[in-house]
């Protein structure tokens, strides 16, 4: 197996166990202890349990959280992938206290891997049309 296919498995086996299942031992395994996610609108995370507070945060707020990798490409030590994120807002995000509405999010991520761990992370998704879905602000109006 070329290493691009070993980091796009990883990839999917780190998603699927940590953010589909709540697993965090998969941080442990997967995760790089210099890690780092960049974030546009936030601090970066940095380190193994900042990213597993990131995770249970998320997992606490969609306690049915399921991550679908829809389309995924990689290419040497890049992986990149667009997702759509199906979950019941069952604790605060965002500043938003729960609803219970249901929400499908999309976003995409791009992960720097290193000897089999993800060592960095960038990632963007759709948070104007998660807070609509969740009534925390009015759906934009056409024009």
């Amino acid at each position: 197996m070329s290493q691009t296919s070993e980091n796009t498995e990883i990839v999917r086996k780190f998603v699927e166990q940590a953010f589909n299942n709540g697993d965090l031992g998969a941080a442990d395994e997967y995760i790089a202890a210099d890690f780092v996610r960049h974030d546009p609108a936030a601090e970066d995370i940095r380190g193994r349990d900042e990213y597993k507070e990131f995770i249970e945060m998320n997992r606490d707020a969609f306690p049915d959280y399921h991550e679908n990798i829809e389309s995924i490409i990689a290419q040497d030590d890049t992986v990149m992938y667009r997702w759509k994120l199906h979950g019941t807002q069952k604790g605060e995000i965002m500043g938003v206290e729960p609803t219970g509405n249901e929400v499908e999010v999309t976003g995409m991520i791009e992960m720097r891997l290193e000897d089999g761990e993800i060592t960095e992370l960038w990632g963007d998704f759709d948070a104007l049309g998660m807070l609509e879905q969740l009534d925390a602000i009015p759906e934009q109006v056409a024009e």
